[in-house]
C-alpha cells in the first residue's frame, strides 16, 4: 500500500480511540415510548395534578416503525409554556455565555419530547450539560492533538513506519488547503475530528482505497450524545427540527445535541425515586442501575461474584449474543430454584433494556426469594460498578463518580429553585 494510502488508514483507523468518551453507547437500537410522567424526587403531586402513567422501552429490539403517542400532563403546572420558560430562567445559572441562546434550546428540547416542565428534569439536563461540556457547545478536549499524534505513532510502529515519515505524508493539502498535518496539530474539539475524518474518507474513496472508513466519531454536542442513539431516536420519535446535511451533523450543533442528550436522559420512564441514578444510566446505558441491583441480588441468591455493569446479556452488532453472559449463567444455575426453565429465563432477559423488565416472572422471583432471606426488600437500585476508559481520560473514574458528580451539580441547580 502507497505511504500517502497507508497514512490515510493509520489516521483513519486511530480515530476511533481518540472519538470514544466515557458516556456509554447504547448496545441496541432505540425504542422510545412516552416521556416520563411523574416527578422523580418530589412528594407524590394531588389528584388533580398527577400526570396520567406511560409505558417507556429502549429494547434490544428494531425500533418500531410509528411513533408512540405522548403523555400529556393534564395540570397546568407541568404544561404552560409561559410558566416553563419562567422557570428555567430561574434554574439556569446566571453567567453562562449566551445564556438565552441555551434556554430556547434546552426549553425547545422539552417542548419537543413533551416533558413535563419541572425544576427536577430541568435541572438533571442543566447538571448533566454541565458535567459534559461546561456550556460548551463544541466542548474542547484538553489535549486533543497531542493524544492524536501518539496514537498515530503507536499505529505507525505496528506498520514498521516512523512517525517522522508519516507526518511527512501528512504534509499534504486537504480539501481547505491546509495539510492534514496542520489540522491535526490545530485539533481540539470532537466536531473537528469529525470533519477531518469525513474529508479523509471521501479522499479515499475518491482515490478507490480499499479501506474501512467507517466513520468512528460516535458522540458529540454539549451532552456528548451517541450518533447511534439519535439515529435510533429518530426512527420512533419524530424529530421536531428541520437542518440541512446529516443527522450526524445535527448531533455536533448545541440544538441537536441537547436536544437528542435530553432525550437520552429523561424520554423513557425509570422506576428510580433518587436522580443519581438516571445520571448513572445516562454513562451506563438505560436502565443500567435497576439491572446492577438485579445482578446484586443474583449474586447474593447464587453465593457467587457477579459484575454488576447493568449489562444481563452479552451483544454483538446491537443484537444478544448467543454467547452466554455471567448472569445468563448464574441464573441457569438457579433455574430449579426460582421454577423456571433456561429458556423462560432467556425470554425474560430479553425485556433487560425495557421498563417491562421489572414485571416478569424472573425479575419477581430472584427479588422475592432475596427478600425473603433477609425479611426486607433488597434494593432496587445500585450504581453500575464500571470502570471509565478513554484517551481523554487520565484519572481513575467510574460511572458511580459520573453520577455523584452530575448529582451535586443538580443539587445546586435545585438550590436555585427555591
Amino acid at each position: 500500500m502507497p505511504l500517502r494510502s497507508l497514512s490515510l488508514f493509520i489516521v483513519g483507523s486511530l480515530l476511533a480511540g481518540c472519538a470514544s468518551t466515557y458516556t456509554s453507547q447504547p448496545t441496541a437500537p432505540i425504542k422510545v415510548g412516552n416521556p416520563p410522567s411523574t416527578l422523580p424526587v418530589e412528594p407524590q403531586p394531588t389528584s388533580e395534578e398527577t400526570p396520567p402513567t406511560s409505558t417507556e422501552k429502549i429494547p434490544a429490539t428494531v425500533p418500531d416503525t410509528e411513533s408512540p403517542r405522548p403523555a400529556t400532563p393534564t395540570s397546568t403546572r407541568y404544561r404552560d409554556v409561559h410558566v416553563g420558560r419562567a422557570l428555567l430562567n430561574q434554574l439556569l445559572p446566571p453567567k453562562i455565555g449566551d445564556r438565552a441562546g441555551w434556554a430556547q434550546d434546552i426549553f425547545g428540547a422539552f417542548e419537543g419530547l413533551k416533558i413535563p416542565y419541572t425544576k427536577e428534569y430541568f435541572c438533571a439536563a442543566i447538571a448533566t450539560i454541565e458535567q459534559e461540556s461546561s456550556w460548551q457547545a463544541d466542548p474542547v478536549v484538553p489535549g486533543l492533538n497531542r493524544m492524536v499524534w501518539e496514537q498515530i505513532g503507536n499505529k505507525a510502529d505496528k506498520y514498521g513506519l516512523p512517525l517522522p515519515v508519516v507526518k511527512a505524508a501528512l504534509g499534504r493539502a486537504s480539501g481547505n488547503g491546509r495539510s492534514y498535518r496542520d489540522r491535526i496539530d490545530s485539533l481540539r474539539t470532537e466536531t473537528q475530528m469529525n470533519l477531518l475524518f469525513e474529508e479523509m474518507s471521501a479522499e479515499a474513496e475518491r482515490l478507490g482505497l480499499p479501506l474501512n472508513m467507517q466513520n468512528p466519531i460516535r458522540t458529540g454536542g454539549p451532552m456528548q450524545v451517541s450518533v447511534d442513539f439519535a439515529t435510533g431516536h429518530t426512527k420512533a420519535w419524530p424529530y421536531p427540527y428541520t437542518y440541512k446535511g446529516s443527522l450526524r451533523h445535527e448531533v455536533f450543533t448545541r440544538r441537536g445535541g441537547t436536544y437528542f442528550g435530553v432525550a437520552n436522559l429523561l424520554h423513557y420512564r425509570a422506576p428510580y425515586t433518587d436522580m443519581a441514578f438516571r445520571f448513572a444510566d445516562y454513562n451506563a446505558g438505560r436502565f443500567s442501575s435497576r439491572n446492577a441491583a438485579f445482578q446484586a441480588a443474583v449474586a447474593r441468591l447464587g453465593k457467587i461474584k457477579l459484575n454488576r455493569d447493568g449489562d444481563l446479556l452479552r451483544y454483538e452488532a446491537g443484537r444478544p449474543s448467543k454467547t452466554p453472559s455471567n448472569t445468563q449463567l448464574a441464573l441457569r444455575d438457579l433455574a430449579v430454584r426460582i421454577k423456571m426453565s433456561p429458556a423462560e429465563i432467556e425470554r425474560d432477559l430479553l425485556l433487560e433494556k425495557e421498563n417491562a423488565f421489572e414485571q416478569t416472572p424472573l425479575y419477581k422471583r430472584v427479588f422475592d426469594q432475596v427478600d425473603g432471606q433477609t425479611g426486607e426488600p433488597a434494593p432496587r437500585a445500585i450504581f453500575p460498578q464500571i470502570r471509565l476508559s478513554s484517551p481523554k481520560i487520565t484519572h481513575k473514574l467510574t460511572t458511580e463518580w459520573f453520577a455523584k458528580r452530575v448529582d451535586g451539580r443538580y443539587r445546586t441547580c435545585l438550590a436555585r429553585g427555591t
